[in-house]
């Protein structure tokens, strides 16, 4: 019995040690390289037939920029440091699910797809070449939401997503 105790009394202590040293590699900086202050961030384009949802795109990407990143954002390319770019791949909208009876949507969703680029634009170096990433979300009629709230709702997404893409790789 004294020796399970002992070996419990010792497992404590390392432990306890352990969590005094912390993890080695652990920083409290920024995920983002920290080479960069300054990012001009283009008009986003498109290709999709639905229109002026890049401007929403751009609008969104500009305020997670702002939020999430170090980064101070320019309009004059000579003064940034990188520059970010891209277009609306894609936008579509498909049913969820339907009533029984009468076979109407009772939710729909839409998707987006965005293919961005990330350039250094001291050296000429792309950080990130034509990477997509998609945004989807969800509405229903019966909640007075339409396709355009979700559209909204996804390019936000997007959003997030391509800022979360310029984070450091572990």
């Amino acid at each position: 019995m004294k020796k399970v105790s002992l070996i419990i009394a010792t497992l404590v202590v390392i432990v306890s040690m352990l969590g005094l040293t912390g993890c080695s590699g652990y920083s409290n900086g920024w995920a983002y390289p920290d080479n960069v202050q300054t990012i001009s961030v283009k008009m986003f384009d498109t290709k999709s037939f639905r229109r002026d949802y890049e401007y929403t795109l751009s609008d969104a990407i500009c305020k997670q920029i702002e939020v999430q990143t170090p980064y101070r954002i320019v309009a004059d390319d000579n003064v940034a440091d990188t520059q970010l770019s891209g277009y609306v791949n894609s936008m579509s909208g498909s049913v969820l699910s339907t009533d029984r009876e009468s076979g109407s949507a009772l939710e729909d969703e839409v998707r987006v797809s965005v293919t961005f680029t990330w350039k250094n634009l001291k050296t000429g170096e792309m950080i990130i070449d034509s990477k997509t990433v998609t945004g989807v979300a969800s509405y229903a009629e019966l909640m007075n939401q339409d396709y355009d709230y979700a559209a909204n709702v996804a390019m936000n997404q997007a959003a997030v997503k391509i800022v979360e893409s310029m984070e450091t790789p572990w």
